[in-house]
């Protein structure tokens, strides 16, 4: 039953983002509206990691096993990649490019963050 549960929070979370995306005419998909809208709530501590934990783990044990319906998709239209290759190297070696650096600003953010409330609180330790 928990695990039902846990299902439920999550696919509940895709659905309002499909909701949201056909409401508002957006250009991004309903999954990604959900799963950004489960972030927000997870770090804002409304759903708590122990609510969505088992689903979750599992998802990311069989998260190859989803990729396989992607890649006959793929397959699929195979002469339209072939014939749009080069064009398709670019934007992935770009969005390559942006995300690590995206990644390594955020890192260095939190990081600098973190030295800065270790700090903070080695001071207020010092000074009491």
């Amino acid at each position: 039953m928990k695990i039902l549960q846990q299902l439920l929070i999550i696919l509940g979370f895709t659905f309002v983002g499909k909701v949201l995306q056909v409401v508002l005419h957006l250009p991004i998909p309903g999954s990604v509206i959900g799963m950004v809208l489960l972030f927000i709530s997870l770090t804002r501590g409304w759903v708590k990691e122990c609510h969505i934990a088992l689903v979750s783990d599992y998802l990311l044990e069989i998260l190859s096993v989803l990729f396989i319906p992607a890649g006959v998709g793929l397959m699929m239209y195979f002469d339209l990649v072939k014939n749009n290759l080069v064009s398709l190297a670019i934007i992935l070696f770009v969005s390559f490019v942006f995300s690590l650096i995206v990644v390594g600003k955020t890192a260095q953010f939190v990081k600098k963050r973190k030295d800065n409330l270790v700090k903070t609180s080695k001071e207020e330790v010092i000074s009491d």
